[in-house]
């Protein structure tokens, strides 16, 4: 059955209250049971270097809402910039990994990145796939780095992993 349109964007402001409320406490799961149908498959492409995928809503605790963003995260944002809405209960989401701080210019310190969202007859999410341009992330994890406001944690735990991951798939085939 083919959600309406207001269904589909009052599933993804759920979604974007869920997220505003992490934002501020730190805590990534209290809302996936609500928000992801039981069997909901969610992946995350880290540019072709490393893909987190979680089948089911324990998984997603586990990974996308509970390793990935409660250690080294906190005091970043997750604001959305768009909603837009598709057919067969599908909606696309364009938002921006905020980091701590502002630039001396009043600039947040972000990077853009879009989620594509399927949704169940009952509203709940089956399916999330997310992008974000990782060469950009990791630039704006230098310039936190360089404003002191790059958590060591987060340094240790991913942006020195993904750097690695990065530069061994940059150094392959180098000649073509």
């Amino acid at each position: 059955m083919a959600l309406d349109d207001a269904t589909l964007r009052a599933t993804a402001q759920k979604l974007i209250d869920a997220h505003e409320e992490a934002s501020r406490t730190n805590e990534w799961t209290f809302f996936v049971d609500t928000l992801y149908a039981r069997d909901c498959v969610y992946t995350c492409e880290y540019a072709g270097v490393m893909e987190v995928t979680a089948r089911g809503i324990d998984e997603i605790k586990a990974t996308h809402y509970g390793r990935d963003m409660q250690v080294g995260w906190e005091g970043w944002s997750f604001p959305y910039e768009g909603v837009y809405v598709g057919s067969d209960n599908r909606l696309i989401t364009h938002w921006l990994n905020r980091g701590p701080g502002q630039r001396p210019d009043g600039s947040h310190f972000q990077t853009p990145g879009i989620s594509f969202i399927t949704l169940d007859d009952n509203a709940q999410i089956v399916r999330q796939f997310d992008l974000f341009d990782l060469a950009h992330q990791m630039h704006l994890c230098d310039e936190l780095e360089d404003a002191g406001l790059l958590s060591p944690r987060l340094k240790e735990s991913w942006v020195l992993p993904m750097k690695a991951r990065l530069q061994e798939q940059l150094a392959r085939n180098p000649q073509h």
